[in-house]
């Protein structure tokens, strides 16, 4: 898997070749740098003889080349780690880029089949590891490697014996790094995993907080925050316990390597074969040649981490997308909509084993009002996301005005129904901005008109800048009565040739209910309307009435003939009256 995922962070990495190459040449012209100084070193020790004899004609030209390359040496780092943020940041703006189309076309059963906050976690949280694990590698492995090549060199050019000394030692240094890194990458895959489980949760608690205090159920979320707290911990202390065995061990290797070369180095000095300027300059070699390796095997601990997080993001991007439409696909426009609906023996069900709808069958004409009712789960919603094909049927068709759903654009088809829900949807901005979600080049007038229609004008005239008064995200500083006007006046502007209503009066006071309810007979005249209702004395008017039961329309008709049939629909109807007051239950 670790295969896989490099070859693709390569892929990603790959139009920006050019930041990567220059960020190799300012490595190596830094690196070189770095080498240079100890051999200035080493000559300015060999020119101290002894007190009294120190050659300060000799030193002055030696400092100022020494300054010469400190100042270098700091300008390349400082364009190579410009070169390394380039890369790394806009290949993690790609990332996200990609996720966040990519998540736009997901199929819906993606998003319902999981949690908010894992999502979220990949795209944020995940993404921001990779990133940080990339820079480190961008900025320490490269220059790790030049520095141990170079090292290697310079070394060589002084005297080879010691040199072979250093390197038959600093493999076991490879050995140790290579053989943790192996084992830490499935833990810091199953910290990612954890990490995104405690993001679930918590957006989930904070988002529904006032049920959560409700329902008095703070105990056992922190209950279930713990235990994820606990696993967390857990596997974070393995994953980073086992990885941060190897900056000790890499540097026990290295301990080695520079007591072999004082040892060598002493003895070839003594006998004349190097001076003590060139045994200093060895020494400080031998420190550079094995720092990398400690710095290395800390960008392996982080590359892992960092390669784990991206396996995620890339599990992601290798969802299934929703199938594309047709390129020659027809684009609905509201001139074509004559709005005759045909359902014909449609079978879906959204897990395999669990059927739904089965062999249902409609015909709706045009300016039909049609209302769905029947118990909860058995398909009301349902068919509204097949109408909005939200979902693919598994089998049969549905046709829009005689053209099959599926040689529609999707864009074109939704663009058409006008849609109310009892869950409202709403987002940060201007309440303005909200209302003309569906029509953003609608005008001032046009959004206080459809908010009049609506009756939320009123409220909305209260509020502290009238339509400009931005709301937090979901409408959180709105009463749930006014996010639903504002989700009406929404539908309202942009008077679709098609609605949907899924009990949209739900959570308003009687008296604008009324209102409402006679502003929507206005807007339905002419339109088709599927009407989802819960309280059946707000259908009593639709033209059709679909009682569904188990997937399945099992009455059909107008209000009075249904109750003539004294079936279900009567049953249901009935339940919500007190036979003896005549009032609604």
């Amino acid at each position: 898997m670790k295969k896989d995922t490099m070859k693709r962070i390569l892929l990603l990495i790959k139009p920006y070749m050019h930041f990567l190459a220059l960020s190799l040449v300012f490595a190596v012209i830094s690196v070189v740098l770095t080498l240079y100084a100890p051999v200035l070193i080493g000559d300015g020790v060999d020119l101290i003889i002894g007190r009294g004899q120190v050659d300060f004609k000799g030193l002055a030209p030696l400092s100022v080349r020494f300054g010469a390359v400190i100042a270098g040496t700091a300008l390349t780092q400082w364009l190579m780690n410009l070169c390394n943020n380039q890369i790394t940041y806009r290949v993690v703006r790609d990332i996200r880029t990609e996720v966040f189309f990519h998540l736009e076309n997901l199929p819906l059963k993606y998003i319902d089949g999981h949690p908010y906050g894992e999502v979220i976690s990949r795209v944020i949280t995940d993404v921001d590891q990779f990133s940080d694990g990339l820079l480190l590698g961008f900025s320490q492995l490269f220059t790790g490697i030049i520095t141990i090549l170079g090292t290697l060199a310079f070394m060589l050019s002084i005297d080879v014996k010691i040199t072979l000394v250093v390197v038959c030692i600093t493999p076991v240094s490879l050995l140790v790094a290579a053989f943790i890194a192996k084992r830490t990458f499935s833990m810091f895959h199953k910290q990612s995993s954890t990490r995104a489980e405690m993001t679930s949760l918590v957006e989930e608690m904070v988002g529904n907080q006032k049920i959560v205090q409700a329902f008095s159920y703070e105990q056992r979320a922190e209950g279930q925050f713990e235990d994820i707290n606990r696993r967390l911990q857990e596997c974070s202390l393995k994953a980073i316990f086992f990885s941060s065995i190897t900056n000790p061990a890499t540097r026990f290797v290295n301990g080695l390597v520079y007591t072999g070369v004082g040892v060598f180095g002493a003895m070839a000095a003594i006998r004349g074969a190097v001076s003590v300027g060139q045994l200093s300059c060895f020494l400080t070699y031998a420190n550079q040649y094995t720092k990398p390796f400690n710095e290395i095997s800390g960008v392996v601990t982080e590359l892992q981490n960092a390669f784990a997080c991206a396996s995620r993001v890339f599990e992601l991007l290798d969802e299934q997308p929703q199938k594309s439409d047709a390129p020659d696909a027809l684009v609905l426009t509201p001139e074509m909509v004559t709005g005759n609906v045909d359902i014909e023996h449609v079978d879906f069900s959204y897990v395999p084993e669990v059927p739904l709808i089965q062999n249902m069958n409609l015909k709706v004409q045009p300016g039909e009002r049609v209302a769905i009712v029947g118990p909860t789960g058995c398909g009301k919603t349902t068919l509204i996301n097949l109408l909005m094909r939200f979902y693919e049927v598994n089998s049969g068709e549905i046709c829009v005005s005689g053209h099959p759903v599926t040689q529609i654009t999707r864009d074109s088809l939704r663009s058409n129904y006008g849609m109310v829900l009892q869950e409202t949807w709403l987002k940060a901005g201007t309440i303005a901005e909200n209302i003309a979600y569906g029509k953003p080049e609608a005008s001032s007038e046009e959004i206080e008109r459809a908010a009049r229609a609506a009756h939320a004008h009123s409220f909305i005239r209260r509020m502290p800048k009238g339509y400009d008064t931005p709301i937090t995200e979901a409408g959180g500083n709105l009463s749930q009565g006014q996010k639903q006007l504002l989700c009406i006046a929404r539908v309202m502007l942009s008077l679709p040739p098609m609605l949907i209503l899924d009990e949209a009066t739900s959570s308003i006071d009687t008296r604008t209910e009324v209102r409402i309810q006679q502003a929507f007979e206005r807007m339905m005249q002419g339109r088709t309307s599927f009407v989802v209702a819960h309280r059946l004395s707000t259908i009593r008017s639709a033209d059709v009435i679909l009682v569904m039961k188990d997937g399945h329309i099992i009455e059909q008709g107008n209000h009075t003939e249904l109750l003539k049939k004294n079936g279900f629909y009567a049953e249901l109807y009935y339940s919500q009256w007190d036979t003896q007051g005549g009032k609604e239950a």
